[in-house]
């Protein structure tokens, strides 16, 4: 006995299901809410790193460059620094997933967009951190 209860559609029978008939049994992606919260929290997060950058910036305005990798090389700085390049290129690049997802309507395209997003959103998030660590560990 077949533990399968629905009978098996023929191609006349799937044509008059109900749009709620034909989706049911395949449930969700499971990821629509993990992606939503990550993008606040990441949104959350990026508010007061933002606001050290732009303080770190104003208050370092006008200093030479022995002062401003003075400033660098001190870790809690680095470590806001880098935190805020972790945070802001994961929310950039969910962002743009989620654009990508919603408009381009070509599955091919769409693949290789996401496919590209990725490797953007890694190669400027790796340029960003050695930067941060090459500033933070340089010689004196």
């Amino acid at each position: 006995m077949s533990t399968n209860l629905r009978p098996t559609a023929s191609p006349t029978h799937a044509a008059i299901r109900t749009p709620l008939a034909k989706v049911r049994g395949l449930g969700s992606a499971k990821e629509g809410t993990d992606h939503f919260w990550k993008q606040r929290v990441t949104a959350l997060a990026n508010v007061p790193l933002t606001l050290f950058l732009v303080g770190l910036i104003a208050r370092l305005a006008g200093s030479d460059y022995a002062t401003v990798r003075a400033t660098l090389q001190q870790p809690l700085i680095a470590i806001l620094l880098l935190l805020l390049v972790l945070s802001g290129i994961h929310h950039m690049r969910m962002g743009m997933q989620t654009i990508i997802e919603d408009y381009v309507p070509r599955e091919g395209r769409k693949l290789g967009l996401l496919m590209l997003n990725s490797f953007f959103a890694y190669s400027a998030g790796l340029t960003c951190i050695f930067a941060v660590l090459k500033l933070a560990f340089a010689a004196q």
